[in-house]
């Protein structure tokens, strides 16, 4: 492997230890001051998504996709959030193997009321260590890297899997 190939690896590398520890350290202190009287952070999450979604409403599986969470973890969570009353489940008129998951207009309410105070916590700890024009440029780079990361982008396949195998015997 030529030196600037190390070089470009090392430094990819060290700035996804520095992402990964500013996540994890934001998220346990989001996770800390969460308000969750009526939802959990978990289920917040649910109700997130969903409220992004056309119609507050999304197939099962698209939801999973947006989750950190296993499929088992998000069925039980959905089920918990349905015998609440805050999301309910409709059989995918599309597929009848499908399920579509809804938020319900108390879902709504109570996803809202939650949502209002959360952002606040958000903006406390995100914001405690960057200016306005930080925020936005770290906007714009994780938008950026989550487009290069994701599914439908381009790899580099042969040139990654030869660099992976030149660091392994290196």
């Amino acid at each position: 492997m030529d030196e600037s190939r190390r070089s470009e690896k090392a430094t990819a590398v060290a700035a996804w230890e520095a992402l990964f520890r500013a996540q994890v350290t934001v998220m346990r202190a989001l996770n800390a001051e969460f308000p969750g009287g009526e939802i959990s952070f978990n289920e917040y999450d649910v109700c997130f998504n969903l409220s992004t979604q056309p119609g507050r409403r999304c197939r099962m599986r698209e939801l999973t996709g947006h989750l950190l969470l296993t499929q088992p973890s998000v069925s039980r969570l959905v089920d918990r959030l349905t015998a609440r009353g805050i999301v309910e489940k409709q059989p995918d008129p599309a597929d009848a193997r499908g399920v579509i998951v809804a938020l319900t207009a108390h879902g709504f309410d109570v996803y809202r009321a939650v949502a209002v105070q959360h952002a606040q916590t958000i903006a406390d700890q995100v914001g405690a260590g960057l200016d306005d024009a930080e925020l936005r440029t770290l906007t714009e780079l994780c938008t950026k890297l989550r487009t290069a990361a994701g599914p439908a982008a381009p790899r580099r396949a042969s040139a990654r899997a030869a660099s992976t195998v030149e660091a392994a015997t290196a």
